[in-house]
């Protein structure tokens, strides 16, 4: 299917979406003042021209003709809604459903289930829709679309700090309440209030952590994202250093670039953006952490994911070296990696940090209750993980993608402090 027609069919897909929920909107406001219903129809078609429109134009416009949170927000300003409306849909075809079954039933067994007629033609039986069901859909999308909303302007930078103790068997007593700080996810691309970023930078850093680290994803393609950002982020830091990792967004993977050098390039200044920022950035590599002549060891991988997700990174080749040290951790950005290759094969890798899913930006967690649809891809997807004396740590994110906001998954600064067991 060629482009344009893909667009022409997405396109009467969307109208009919809205032609289908306009059917209820008129069913519930039919016994309003004709003045009322005449300004909700109004607005109704006139909000959802205005969305069409918008959809229409991403399409011919170029890509650079809106900066990069324009861009963001427009997308979300038609996403929103029509996912909204998808949810009203899926209440409409139950009513839908219920009216089909009641019209057949009535139609071979009228004395089973007597229905309304129609006046004109009495014959023919009439189903109603039901005022409850196609009510309940229509609350539903605006309650939806409400909470989306929300999310843009509460739940995008509303970062929380998430405090963790974690045992570990063999820590050296030099490292016992030794306090780390992790970032995941800053995907700088997508920041909208700059204000608000230095703010959670300056949450972190009242924490006064020893070690801090950075699990990648650190832009959303390109390396030029972060060049605003580098005199905020540049403010974490730490008496044993800030060590650093790739994530799959790091390497230019989802950017349609004129070259492979052009890719190339771009990754270099990602790395160069690590030096700027005082962070040691760790490629497949190991190094000792020391405190009063006691010893860890620090493992840090290029991005490995399960799945269809890129595998750049070399455990194997980070392990070398690292038999003298009592305790081991892992950075790793995806957390399919723990289970796919840590677990399997690596049984003295104590603790690792991950981050990536973001816990979907959106779910629930509270009163002990934790859900988000990305659990359903990913097994450990957000929090501390414990599998016989091995540890995985998940960080939610600092920033977001694609959606430019959290609801109920917040943006996490996290605070691990190592005890001994």
């Amino acid at each position: 299917m060629n482009r344009t027609l893909f667009f022409i069919l997405f396109t009467v897909v969307l109208f009919g979406i809205d032609w289908y929920v306009w059917q209820a909107l008129r069913f519930v406001i039919r016994n309003f003042s004709q003045p009322t219903q005449k300004w909700i129809t109004w607005g109704y078609w006139s909000f959802t021209s205005l969305t069409l429109f918008a959809y229409v134009m991403m399409q011919f416009l170029p890509a650079d003709f809106f900066n990069r949170i324009t861009r963001t927000f427009i997308i979300a300003g038609i996403a929103i809604p029509y996912l909204s409306k998808l949810l009203v849909v899926f209440f409409l075809l139950i009513d839908d459903a219920r009216r089909l079954v009641q019209w057949i039933v009535s139609y071979f067994v009228p004395s089973v289930a007597p229905v309304p007629v129609d006046p004109v033609d009495p014959a023919a039986p009439k189903i109603p829709r039901s005022e409850f069901l196609e009510t309940t859909a229509l609350v539903a999308g605006s309650a939806l679309m409400g909470t989306f909303a929300f999310g843009i302007l509460s739940g995008a930078h509303d970062y929380r700090i998430r405090r963790v103790k974690v045992p570990l068997k063999n820590l050296p007593k030099a490292f016992h309440g030794m306090k780390i700080a992790q970032l995941s996810d800053i995907h700088s691309g997508s920041f909208f209030n700059k204000t608000a970023v230095k703010g959670g930078v300056e949450m972190l850093m009242k924490e006064k952590p020893d070690i801090a680290f950075f699990t990648g994803d650190l832009v959303n393609d390109r390396a030029v994202e972060v060049k605003d950002y580098i005199n905020i982020f540049d403010k974490v830091k730490a008496p044993l250093g800030v060590h650093s990792t790739l994530g799959n967004h790091d390497y230019g993977d989802y950017f349609q670039w004129s070259s492979q050098q052009e890719k190339n390039q771009n990754l270099a200044n990602l790395k160069k953006a690590h030096e700027l920022l005082g962070w040691n950035l760790m490629l497949d590599e190991n190094r000792a952490i020391r405190v009063d002549n006691e010893e860890i060891g620090l493992i840090g991988i290029q991005n490995w994911g399960a799945g269809n997700f890129a595998k750049y990174g070399n455990l194997e080749k980070a392990y070398q070296g690292t038999d003298q040290f009592p305790v081991k951790i892992l950075l790793s950005h995806d957390p399919s990696h723990w289970r796919a290759q840590v677990l399997p094969k690596y049984d003295d890798i104590d603790l690792a940090f991950a981050g990536h899913t973001h816990g979907m930006q959106f779910g629930i967690e509270v009163a002990g209750i934790k859900w988000s649809p990305v659990q359903y891809r990913y097994k450990e997807w957000a929090g501390l993980y414990k599998e016989n004396d091995q540890y995985l740590y998940v960080n939610r994110g600092f920033g977001y993608l694609g959606y430019p906001g959290r609801v109920g998954i917040l943006p996490e600064i996290t605070i691990v402090e190592l005890v001994r067991a």
